[in-house]
Order: C-alpha cells, then structure tokens, then sequence
C-alpha cells in the first residue's frame, strides 16, 4: 500500500479546507498508481468515513491528474507516480478537489477552449501581454500602496488596450482565469503549509510562469494560471472577504480586481514599441510546436494515415498543440468515422479543414502491426476501420 493514502486522508480531515479557502467542501478523491485505485469520500462507498478508502483495479478513466465523474460524483484523480514529494503530491490534490467543489458550486465561469487552439501570437499582443504580467507580479511585491496602485494601473491599461485588439481572446484568458486562478490559490496555501520553503520562496515557484515570457507565450493556457493566483493574492490584500460571495456572482476574477482601481482611466501608455526579445519569444513558441510535431514523427513504430470525411467527436483541449492547419494531440481524441466512433488513446496528429472538427486526415504511430482484412484494418485498442488501404514498408494508408 503506498505509505502516503493515509497521512493524506488525515491531513485533508485535520485541514479543514476552510482554512484554504471559505466554504471548501471536500468532494469524493481517488488516488493511483498503474495497478491501483484508492478512492476516498465517494457517497456510493459501503462505509462513508473520510480516512478510508476502497481500493479498485486501475482502468482508463483514471488517467491524468483532473476531475472526473465516476458513478456519477465529481472525483478528483491523481497519479501518485508523478510526484515524489509529499507536499508535491498534497497540494495538486486540494487544486482537483477545489475544482469538484467548483461543480457542486455550479461554477459557470468557464472558457470556450476552442479560442486556445486558435490563440494569436501577433506582436503587438505578445508585447503588451508580457508587459502587462511583469506589472502584474509588480503589484504584488510592491509594499508601498502608492507604487502597488501605479503597477495595478498599469496592468489594467494594458490589459484594456488588449481587449480591443482581440477581445475575444481575452475573454478566453480571462474566464481560464478566473477558474484555475482560485484553484492554484488554494494549491499554493497547501503547498506552503506542507513544505519546507519559506512563503516568499514559494510565492516564487509559483509565480514562474508568470514573468518567464517565453513559457508563458508558449502555454497560454497554463500561463493563465499564475496571472489568476496573483489576482487572488491582490484580491485578499485589498479586499479582505472577497472570496465569501465569489460563487454567487457572476463577475470574473479581472473584474473583481478592476473594481479596485478606480483611477486607471488617469493611467496612460505609450505606443507599443515591440522588442527584440518578444520576436525571440514568438520565435521560440513556434519553434517549440514544430519541435513537438518533429518528435512525433520521429517515433519508431508504424505510421498509418486515415484518410477521407472525419468528425472530432471529443478532445482535451488542453493538450494539443495547434501548427498551421494540424493538430497534435497529446492525450487522446473520439472521432466518427464511417458513422462509427472511435477512441484513441494515445498521441495523434489531425489535419484540419474550416474548423478543429472537421478533420481530413489522421496520423497515427502504432506499436503493433494492424490486422489486414480485405475491406478493413483492425488496429489494436481503436477497432476495426473500413475502407480501402495500401502499404510501403512501415507505412499504411487508408481511405474511408
């Protein structure tokens, strides 16, 4: 038995996760490894105690770190083999479990993933993203209220200036926001009771993501993330409560922020001058995709590309990689094809046409070889796919 089931299922009773954040309720959790689950606090469990659990024999749904449905309850997963640490493995746990209490608040703040995938890296907005993360992160280090009020300007100006130039885009930013922004807040509160570091050299493993600019225009997503934790922080030093009604209201996170600078309008920028570093950084991003893409292909195995009319049934947009009118999939995609659909679970490339649905070729690497039928290929863990095929070496085609 993994020695940490039950220091975690103690802590998680001693924490009191209102001391996280107001409210906290502490939904169903199951933690895994590649043999096992131990789920904790599901309703359907036989003994409902907090510190027991019920160990299952791993299967697919529980792949990722992420909140699930599992008989119909919001479960929050975690794979104990990624993390060696206990204040690691704890603290992304009570960010899974904020997002289930997320669900049972009925949260509905949440953001068209699709603009992700279609995300801009123009300069001008690189540019002024980047400025407006460093002042940002300046606000909150800033002691002296007069400075911290001119950064938080600035910030605001900034991010005004972005809106009109692709507003809906950063409604995408900032909807991601305010839905990962309050689950790394509670994170970074449970790491910093659990670990060594003082709370400064923790503030700053956080807040990486936010002044590294060339991770945070490669992961716009996840780059989201450290800019809502730092408006949480601000939020709790110059509104003290505001977390007590944040799932009764409809307003965002910036927003909430907005409201506390009433003298921004007075704030002017200067025209947006783009800097050496923000081409390097708009060049690194890409290079980093096509360096995605580059690997996949190099991937020993054999390479089967499906051809003809394919639908994106489902996808984690959070991982995929978007390149020209191709899409790398990291995790896993559900597609119809022949008015048949099919799972599949690993790493795949799509290429696209009008729209992230509408798909014209997939481009698998497989491990085994398929199974050769006369009108049909049946490859291991999707099925069997109709349609006419050819072969040259360790490669395959087929047209559906």
């Amino acid at each position: 038995m993994p020695h940490h089931l039950n220091r975690i299922a103690e802590d998680l009773v001693k924490a009191k996760l209102k001391n996280y954040w107001p409210g906290f309720e502490l939904v169903a959790y199951a933690l895994y490894d590649k043999s096992n689950v131990y789920l904790f606090n599901h309703p359907k469990l036989s003994n409902n105690s907090q510190c027991t659990y019920h160990t299952l024999s791993w299967d697919v749904q529980f792949t990722g770190d992420t909140i699930i449905m599992y008989e119909e309850y919001p479960t929050a997963i975690v794979n104990m083999d990624y993390y060696e640490e206990y204040e690691d493995l704890y603290s992304i746990l009570v960010h899974k479990i904020f997002h289930g209490y997320q669900y049972i608040k009925d949260e509905k703040r949440f953001p068209d993933e699709m603009m992700g995938i279609t995300y801009p890296l123009s300069k001008e907005n690189v540019e002024l993203r980047n400025q407006e993360r460093t002042n940002l992160y300046r606000a909150l280090l800033e002691n002296n209220i007069i400075k911290k009020k001119q950064y938080l300007n600035a910030f605001i100006v900034l991010r005004e200036k972005r809106a009109a130039m692709i507003e809906e885009y950063l409604t995408y930013e900032k909807l991601i926001e305010t839905i990962e922004g309050p689950a790394w807040y509670v994170e970074l509160r449970a790491y910093s009771e659990k670990s060594p570091l003082g709370y400064h050299s923790v503030l700053k493993k956080y807040a990486q993501q936010l002044i590294n600019k060339y991770e945070s225009t490669s992961s716009i997503r996840r780059s989201c993330y450290s800019s809502g934790l730092l408006m949480c922080l601000l939020l709790e030093e110059l509104s003290p409560g505001w977390m007590e009604c944040f799932f009764d209201r409809e307003d965002i996170l910036y927003d909430l922020l907005k409201q506390q600078s009433c003298d921004y309008m007075d704030y002017s920028i200067a025209d947006v001058q783009i800097s050496s570093e923000t081409e390097e950084v708009i060049n690194f991003a890409i290079e980093k995709r096509i360096k995605a893409f580059n690997e996949f292909n190099k991937q020993a195995g054999i390479h089967l590309y499906i051809e003809g009319e394919i639908t994106a049934v489902s996808f984690d947009p959070m991982n995929i990689i978007p390149l020209e009118d191709r899409l790398l999939h990291k995790s896993f995609i559900k597609v119809r094809m022949n008015n048949q659909d099919f799972l599949i679970q690993q790493q795949v490339i799509d290429h696209v046409d009008d729209g992230v649905q509408n798909i014209n070729k997939l481009h698998l690497i497989l491990e085994n070889k398929p199974i050769e039928n006369i009108d049909s290929l049946t490859i291991d863990g999707v099925g069997e796919i109709k349609g006419r095929y050819k072969k040259q070496e360790n490669i395959l085609h087929i047209l559906i």
